[in-house]
């Protein structure tokens, strides 16, 4: 597929890709893919085989279902497509942060959680929306039964995520009020698997530092390289300060401490979402801050972060997305124009592994409503962006 150059940006970056010195032949290709089916909403994980595994959303944006497909090395197509949730309709896209997350953990295995729409079953007491999780262990039995991973921390809103590793330690986080209260009382709460998601510890809060959460954002999880587990959330502490932080435990999710990360001062909920990637062992995340897209190395070993500008403009760039190359190079991806019902464009860039800038902003349109991009590494060193 063809793609152009944002010409709001163009001009300046190709001055910064100068001013670092990236020639052309440095950067890598970019493939542009459309989700299969027609689906939104695509999440993808890359395991250590090198399999691309993708999860998406198809149906009613109120009441749809989530499908998983994947692909092996050397193919060219996704294989065909099986139904993630085992209760029709159960899925939501509506609000655009509220649909699946993925994980890949011990053995290959495939991890989904996702907000249940109001025909999710099993549902909370008295219609409270579940936080329903499955997983795939066996690609020839398919996904089990949906769980809801919820015993009493009620009042699922924004997005839930999911982080796993190889040594069978499942993750769940959401944020919600204790008792329905406002969004500055919101906490952050975590479920924990230790035998690869066959059983769940109850929720617990985990914030140490209680900052509210912004109700409608969502959340991103990941476990980094060393072990390190760690979640980005939007805060609101008193409804007006909607920065970002990063929750991070190097015991396994025992011990969490907070810190913070970016400062928005806006007091209307900007329905965001996060990012993250790993490269050469360190861990970098991406967020949404005034619509602006940042991102800062958020490892334990690195300095506290340091947000650097990424790319943006007078259409709110939103929902980023990253991956990286055997290089060493990351690519962030981003929505604009994007909001409530509406679709947009999409739009990317190439940033070295310290988080400079090294190439031009590409564009392209056709970003669907309620959707976003997701992206992997090729083999080649190219990367492939998912919309």
């Amino acid at each position: 597929m063809r793609f152009h150059l944002s010409p709001l940006l163009v001009g300046l970056l190709i001055g910064c890709a100068a001013t670092v010195g990236v020639a052309d032949e440095d950067l890598p290709q970019i493939n542009l893919e459309r989700v299969p089916e027609g689906g939104i909403q695509p999440r993808v994980a890359v395991d250590a085989d090198g399999v691309v595994h993708l999860v998406y959303f198809r149906g009613e944006p109120m009441h749809g279902d989530l499908f998983y497909c994947r692909r092996d090395i050397g193919d060219s197509d996704f294989s065909v497509p099986i139904r993630i949730n085992s209760v029709p309709a159960s899925a939501i896209a509506t609000g655009t942060i509220r649909g699946a997350q993925l994980a890949i953990g011990a053995d290959q295995s495939v991890h989904v959680a996702w907000n249940g729409s109001s025909q999710a079953q099993p549902a909370g007491p008295d219609g409270e929306t579940p936080l329903l999780y499955t997983r795939l262990i066996d690609l020839n039995a398919g996904f089990e039964p949906q769980r809801n991973l919820i015993t009493e921390a009620y009042g699922l809103d924004g997005g839930a995520c999911i982080a796993a590793d190889q040594s069978g330690n499942v993750y769940v986080a959401w944020h919600a009020g204790e008792g329905n209260a406002g969004e500055a009382a919101r906490r952050v709460w975590l479920v924990h698997s230790e035998d690869n998601g066959a059983s769940f510890f109850r929720e617990r809060a985990i914030d140490s530092v209680r900052v509210g959460a912004c109700g409608c954002c969502g959340m991103q999880g990941t476990v980094a390289p060393d072990g390190e587990v760690m979640f980005l959330y939007r805060s609101a502490a008193e409804l007006t300060q909607r920065d970002i932080y990063l929750l991070r435990s190097d015991d396994a999710g025992g011990r969490f401490e907070s810190l913070h990360v970016d400062a928005w001062q806006v007091d209307t909920c900007p329905m965001s979402s996060e990012a993250f990637v790993h490269v050469d062992g360190q861990s970098w995340a991406g967020w949404e801050t005034d619509g602006q897209i940042y991102v800062a190395n958020v490892s334990q070993t690195a300095d506290r972060p340091r947000p650097r500008p990424v790319a943006g403009s007078a259409n709110s760039a939103k929902h980023p997305a990253m991956a990286a190359n055997e290089s060493g190079q990351i690519l962030v991806v981003w929505t604009e124009g994007t909001g409530w019902n509406r679709g947009g464009s999409l739009g990317w860039q190439i940033v070295d592994r310290g988080g400079q800038i090294t190439g031009p902003v590409g564009a392209a349109d056709g970003i669907p409503v309620w959707s976003f991009g997701a992206a992997f590494a090729d083999i080649d060193g190219g990367f492939t962006i998912l919309y």
